[in-house]
């Protein structure tokens, strides 16, 4: 209950300044993001992230299977946008299990608390975060799942640093991206990162590649953990 309250105690905090805008990347530093763009209009963005289409190569119940999540576990999906994969998380944590739904826009955040109360699934906690500031709670979380949302990050090194302080003894990374190729889904070419920028990314940031999952057409399915000291 403590944790649930300090979550929505941030949300309520959030709005005001969720609204400041990432600074924009510069050619010097390429562990910026590549595209900056408000992911505002929340109809516009259901039709595109809970497209049925989706599904086919997606595999959101494969996906969550292959994070290995223990009932009772906490989970954060950075990134959760319309919530395309909370039902799923819910249900593999479940019973005593939370998911955090981390999002920086207010709208989506809002549509998070509403699917949540939806889809029946309570210990979906929808959290307002900063683009530099996913507010997870420090020491508790098993694992970290961020699909489709590495390459909208800024200042990656020093982000995935600090965020090995939320992980849980044994906590994990998991990233889910596009491959840098021309695709029949996901974003321009420009946009993406290459696998192998992600996996040496991370490892200046302190992680070191765990596993790996190969049964999604277009993305990579990366699992990370704090590298030894």
């Amino acid at each position: 209950m403590i944790l649930r309250a300090v979550l929505l105690m941030a949300l309520a905090a959030g709005p005001a300044w969720a609204a400041q805008a990432p600074p924009s990347p510069t050619p010097e530093n390429p562990h910026d993001a590549t595209a900056h763009h408000p992911f505002t209009g929340i109809e516009k963005w259901t039709k595109i992230f809970d497209d049925p289409k989706r599904d086919e190569w997606q595999k959101p119940k494969e996906t969550v299977a292959g994070l290995d999540l223990k009932p009772g576990s906490i989970v954060a999906d950075l990134g959760a946008g319309t919530g395309y994969f909370e039902r799923h998380l819910s249900k593999a944590v479940a019973p005593g299990g939370i998911v955090l739904a981390v999002d920086t826009e207010p709208e989506m955040v809002q549509h998070l608390g509403r699917r949540a109360l939806q889809e029946q699934t309570p210990n979906v906690v929808p959290v307002l975060a900063l683009p530099d500031e996913p507010f997870l709670p420090p020491g508790r979380v098993d694992c970290v799942l961020i699909v489709d949302t590495y390459h909208h990050i800024d200042d990656r090194v020093n982000y995935f640093r600090r965020m090995k302080e939320a992980l849980a003894p044994g906590g994990r990374l998991a990233v889910v991206d596009f491959h840098k190729r021309e695709l029949p889904v996901g974003p321009p070419v420009q946009h993406k990162l290459a696998r192998e920028f992600v996996v040496d990314e991370l490892g200046q940031a302190g992680w070191s590649l765990a596993g790996e999952k190969a049964f999604l057409p277009y993305q990579y399915f990366l699992i990370f953990r704090p590298a030894p000291r």
